[in-house]
């Protein structure tokens, strides 16, 4: 393949970069071959990865070794189905000449077992248990891409965004936790070309859910009926969903609820008042009436006090968010982000979790410099305001409306000095 990084400087734009590489790989034939368009999934992960940085001689970084290795293995929730995987993919992996590894919800290799000879090699690019395949750390690789975009992916030979990855094909799918939906890892299938082959991309998708399903018998999912459903992103009155039943809440009542449930251990009278009023002349009785009337909202059993707390599991929309983007899926982070929390809540306590939410999410789109998630979070209604968006859009995507747009934004806050702060 012609070496599509020789034309291009240090420090090259990213989508230059990109557009080479492309290049590149659909004019390269080898005899006998047929050029072969370059896939969407690829050219966006090769566009991903060149604005992260990554070069192509890079090289994945060993981040846990020896004693922290072993503990954090022990501790993952993917040791407990790894008798699974080898059951499963053990044998394939070595009489194929393959490799088994899991790596978790950052991308870091946890386990990489198989032939002996293909470990060896593997040794020598560090696809090693321990070292960090993330797409941001290495670029395109099945792994690392199946994490990033929470879905299953393959990755055939020069479709890899480092040189010395090339001569490999690598398969992965996620593997969620079948209770809470939380990404936990991804497994995957890597080895030379005999993997080059759409059954392999079914195969390890077989295995991530056979794993999911080990996992529900292992910790029993709460009984649907049972289990409280709050959609309160985007709204000032949250939805409730209980029972097979759908009831709005009052803001008082979602803001009560938004709270219970991120403490399941329960929170005092006086708490919840710190919690919900900013006014301190609000007394304990007006609290008890509050919560008396919710208790009669959810029916019996489901509201305990001393302390407050719910008695049955909750799954809420910023519980999502808060995975998502916790486990470094920030595209999916962002399409599960449906509006602030409770925006018209102050509530002490709900504004600073709206805030931080907010800004959590902020950071890593900021950081990523993915324009398109960019785009969609400035012109959100609750992105249009946002200088710091903008002016990293701008400096990615310069197109007139975008140069247009913080030109208004920067007018404003020089023509209003307490602008920056609303």
């Amino acid at each position: 393949m012609t070496d599509p990084w020789v034309a291009l400087e240090p420090g090259a734009d990213p989508d230059e970069r990109v557009r080479v590489l492309r290049r590149a790989h659909e004019t390269f034939t080898e005899a006998g071959t047929v050029p072969r368009p370059v896939r969407s999934v690829v050219a966006d992960s090769w566009r991903r990865s060149a604005r992260a940085g990554v070069g192509p001689d890079g090289t994945a970084y060993v981040e846990l070794t020896d004693g922290d290795l072993g503990s954090y293995r022990a501790e993952h929730p993917l040791a407990r189905v790894m008798p699974l995987f080898r059951e499963l993919m053990g044998t394939f992996a070595s009489d194929g000449e393959h490799l088994l590894a899991v790596c978790d919800a950052q991308g870091r290799l946890l386990w990489v077992e198989g032939h002996t000879g293909t470990r060896h090699k593997a040794d020598g690019m560090n696809f090693v248990p321990g070292a960090r395949w993330a797409e941001s750390a290495v670029g395109t690789n099945a792994p690392g891409t199946a994490v990033a975009l929470d879905r299953p992916v393959q990755v055939f030979a020069a479709e890899h965004f480092i040189r010395r990855v090339q001569p490999w094909t690598c398969a992965a799918a996620p593997v969620h936790d079948p209770r809470t939906g939380r990404l936990l890892g991804a497994v995957d299938i890597t080895g030379g070309d005999g993997l080059a082959h759409p059954h392999s991309l079914g195969f390890v998708q077989a295995v991530a859910r056979a794993a999911e399903s080990q996992l529900a018998l292992l910790t029993p999912a709460p009984a649907a009926t049972d289990a409280l459903q709050l959609t309160a992103l985007g709204r000032d009155e949250a939805l409730l969903v209980a029972g097979g039943s759908t009831v709005r809440l009052s803001r008082r009542h979602s803001e009560i609820l938004v709270l219970l449930s991120r403490h399941p251990e329960g929170l005092t009278g006086d708490e919840l008042l710190c919690a919900l009023y900013e006014d301190e002349s609000v007394t304990p009785v007006t609290l008890r009436a509050e919560l008396a009337r919710l208790r009669r909202l959810l029916g019996a059993g489901v509201l305990g006090s001393r302390p407050y707390r719910l008695t049955v599991p909750v799954e809420s929309d910023v519980a999502v968010v808060e995975r998502k983007l916790g486990a470094g899926a920030v595209t999916a982070a962002v399409a599960a982000y449906t509006g602030p929390l409770l925006p018209g809540s102050q509530a002490p306590a709900v504004v600073r979790v709206r805030r931080r939410l907010a800004d959590g999410l902020r950071a890593a789109l900021v950081t990523g410099r993915d324009p398109d998630l960019l785009a969609d979070w400035a012109h959100a209604p609750w992105g249009e305001d946002d200088l710091d968006v903008w002016r990293r859009l701008a400096a990615i995507r310069p197109t007139a409306p975008v140069r247009a747009r913080l030109a208004e934004l920067e007018a404003e806050q020089a023509a209003s000095p307490g602008w920056a702060s609303r």
